[in-house]
């Protein structure tokens, strides 16, 4: 018999196949088998499809299509396919795939799922019911044990008729039949059979949040209800063994995947090599009229390269936290939301603090007021005496404004601006409180230091290889406008959990225009000029309006930011009409276009995302500048001339290059099994307590991105599933010298994961894949020549 704590020990073990699950409303887009990254790719996905179910790689269909479309150069699946044994041609092997797809079939666990997504969603709920479950401060195991009496779905038989005070001893008390070591198998099944629910459950109880703390919930105890139920209901408790005839295909999927991914991978390594050999000794052009540093995200490549057309602008990428591990809470809200990625805990608690008493009132005057009419409406319809009353008055109300909405949701969102511009923003009369407060906001302390404002600062512009300052410097979070959106916070910044990327440029712009941080910046070689101001901004990424927070620039750079203005509206129409034209629209519709998307309350696919994210460029603009990458690529900006410890890169490479592979897992396993690791289509969701959405009336928790996300129609995807090609511009041995100091880097990497190639300036501007314990290959011999480790010498005879 198992002791308690080993109990719970073998639960978290068994938990770790199942994907962390954030709350809807801060959606962060991590890779659903994290759980697996310490096995190789094709080993992973099946494990998971006997565990999960889901699919594993592309269908015949999608590569069929692929194929068509001339995404897959066919000389290079001839070759893969010949690697793997098979002799066929590429038709032949598609229809081998085809014929060999199934569904999955129901299982034997549907009544407990049924009744534990019931008990699940009432009891998780984070304000969106108006009469919420009782006595859940005592928990969801206690609560269970207290009421399940009631439920007439559960039949009182087994354990759950007189259920145990401990959920550790309801464990024991069902698998007492089973040998020891055959629960870890069974706690991995059973926690895997509503995957959705589990993740959940696992981020909620790991984020140690206000919901957690007020009504809590185990893996243990919901594995102990779980289990009850399943005793009642005399479903099947052993996990299933058959894994039908998946081997025969996979290496067959395997072959056509990495056709694919080298397609793409050689044509932006191409242009990266060429690019590293043309400006290799060109100099330094003079002082742009400013810089305008984005977040990495792929929408930014196209408004970036927009912007470049319109002026003497210089475009950088970095993280969208910029560098800020915080806490942030604006003026209005309740409470502070993490603006950093989930691979990061938070450091430091930011607040806005007014500084505008006139501009505040005026705010503060129209917020009340709508927020008393909000309430109001709200008390009308919950309330079961008024709200029949409420709909007969306003029933032709509502339904004027649905016809508007849908009718012309173009005018509507100019109505929207209109009013919004009665409402002073937070950044018109409040400044982010960055000065160390010595106060703390639970366990972080308000505000930063001296020593930390240089260092964020300093570490920004080392990471990006900045040399030179223009008179303006924009820092530009993003975020997305949507209406009717459950999913609006995955259109946000994920560098900041799902939330907007505003805040964080905000404090950084306020660091580097402080006087004393600037002083000491320039004794660590940073040659900021006097008249260098340094300004926040946001991209809209469903419009591509850029809004700079400028209010507080002085009038010696009045004329600097008109003119920025200006032609940053001349690129937005510009990158409206390509982005227009990828979603089926008339190019010349462009902002009209992308202006009615963000208001019409019936529309599905508002932008894009990230869909179609396939590569990473680590280097300078340079590299990519004047070449379309489709919105397809990471750019991170990266000098290796001014990096020569290596620290720069390292922290690019542990950082935002395992944060882009949880973002490209996410889009790659919600394409290629939208049913299981996505959450299927929008018109059939139902959002529920707050955290996520369900398909139809129940069931488990749907935990990656809806069909409109990634696909032009049902049968033809947009978003290509490729694994991450990262490139970096560097001395290969450099790189070589990190991933030996960081296993966790190259475990992702040995396991085919994601792939990456070096181009080194310092050898010719060659190109060197990456292929496994610490090897490289030259990239133009990958399919000649066995792994070698590149030097000097190894690359003199070719």
């Amino acid at each position: 018999m198992s002791t308690e704590s080993t109990i719970r020990d073998e639960i978290e073990e068994a938990a770790t196949s199942v994907g962390a699950v954030w709350p809807i409303h801060s959606f962060v887009t991590a890779n659903p088998l994290s759980g697996f990254e310490d096995r190789p790719f094709g080993e992973a996905v099946e494990e998971a499809a006997a565990l999960l179910g889901g699919r594993g790689y592309p269908s015949a269909e999608t590569f069929t299509a692929a194929l068509e479309h001339d995404q897959i150069d066919r000389e290079i699946l001839k070759q893969k396919l010949a690697d793997a044994g098979y002799e066929a041609g590429p038709e032949a092997a598609l229809k081998q795939l085809a014929d060999t797809e199934t569904s999955a079939d129901d299982t034997t666990t549907d009544q407990v799922d049924e009744v534990l997504s019931k008990w699940l969603s009432a009891f998780l709920d984070e304000g969106s019911a108006h009469w919420s479950m009782p006595n859940r401060e005592a928990g969801f195991y206690s609560v269970f044990r207290g009421m399940v009496e009631y439920d007439s779905d559960v039949p009182t038989e087994g354990v759950v008729a007189d259920l145990p005070e401990s959920p550790v001893e309801t464990i024991e008390t069902v698998l007492q039949s089973y040998p020891d070591d055959q629960w870890v198998s069974i706690f991995e099944a059973q926690l895997a059979a509503l995957p959705g629910w589990t993740g959940f459950i696992k981020q909620r109880v790991d984020d140690e949040g206000v919901w957690q703390s007020t009504y809590p919930i185990s893996l243990t105890g919901y594995l102990a209800a779980r289990l009850a139920l399943v005793d009642a209901t005399d479903a099947s408790i052993e996990p299933a063994t058959d894994n039908g005839d998946a081997d025969s295909v996979d290496g067959l999927a395997q072959a056509f995947l990495q056709a694919w991914e080298a397609t793409y991978r050689d044509d932006l390594v191409g242009t990266v090599a060429a690019q590293s050999e043309s400006i290799e000794n060109v100099e330094t052009s003079s002082r742009p009229d400013a810089q305008l540093v984005f977040c990495i995200d792929t929408r930014s490549e196209i408004i970036r390269r927009h912007i470049e057309t319109t002026g003497n602008y210089e475009t950088h990428g970095y993280a969208g936290f910029f560098g800020i591990p915080m806490e942030y809470q604006g003026y209005d809200a309740d409470v502070a939301v993490d603006a950093c990625p989930p691979i990061l805990d938070p450091e430091h608690h930011i607040i806005d603090f007014p500084t505008d008493d006139d501009t505040k009132a005026r705010h503060d005057r129209w917020s009340g007021l709508r927020a008393a009419a909000d309430e109001i409406i709200e008390t009308l319809e919950a309330n079961a005496a008024t709200a029949y009353g409420y709909v007969e008055a306003a029933g032709s109300g509502y339904g004027l404004s649905l016809a508007a909405r849908t009718l012309v949701p173009g005018r509507v969102h100019d109505l929207i601006d209109a009013a919004a511009g009665l409402v002073p923003d937070e950044h018109e009369f409040c400044d982010p409180l960055v000065h160390h407060q010595h106060t703390y906001a639970g366990d972080l302390p308000v505000g930063l230091t001296h020593d930390e404002k240089v260092e964020y600062a300093a570490t920004a512009f080392e990471l990006m290889g900045f040399e030179q300052f223009s008179r303006l410097v924009v820092f530009t979070g993003h975020a997305s406008e949507t209406t009717n959106n459950p999913y609006e916070s995955s259109l946000d910044c994920g560098a900041c959990a799902g939330n907007p990327g505003g805040p964080s440029a905000r404090v950084l712009a306020e660091i580097c225009n402080d006087d004393a941080v600037q002083t000491e910046l320039r004794e660590r070689g940073f040659d900021i000029p006097e008249d260098t101001v340094f300004v926040a901004g946001q991209h809209n990424t469903t419009t591509d309006e850029v809004a700079l927070f400028a209010n507080d620039v002085p009038a010696s750079h009045s004329d600097d930011i008109a003119q920025l203005r200006t032609d940053l509206t001349t690129a937005r129409e510009t990158a409206t009409r390509e982005r227009a034209e990828t979603m089926g629209a008339d190019r010349s519709t462009g902002v009209g276009e992308t202006e009615r998307r963000a208001a019409d309350w019936a529309e599905t696919r508002p932008e894009w995302g990230l869909a179609g994210n396939a590569g990473f460029v680590i280097g300078p603009r340079e590299l990519t500048s004047g070449h379309s990458l489709d919105g397809r690529a990471f750019l991170h900006s990266y000098d290796w001339s001014t990096d020569d410890s290596g620290d720069a890169l390292e922290a690019i490479l542990t950082g935002p290059m395992v944060v882009t592979q949880w973002i490209n897992a996410q889009y790659y396993f919600s394409t290629v099994d939208n049913a299981v690791y996505g959450s299927g289509s929008k018109v059939t969701q139902n959002p529920v307590g707050n955290v996520g959405v369900y398909q139809g009336n129940g069931g488990d928790l749907m935990t990656g991105l809806p069909l409109q996300s990634l696909m032009m129609t049902d049968r033809d995807p947009h978003h290509q599933p490729l694994r991450l090609s990262t490139i970096i511009h560097a001395p290969v041995d450099r790189v070589t010298d990190i991933l030996a100091d960081h296993e966790e880097l190259t475990e992702l990497l040995d396991n085919n994961w994601l792939s990456l190639t070096v181009v080194d300036p310092t050898q010719e501007h060659r190109a060197f894949h990456y292929e496994t314990s610490l090897e490289w290959q030259p990239a133009a011999d990958q399919v000649k020549t066995a792994p070698a480790t590149p030097d000097t010498q190894a690359v003199a005879d070719d």
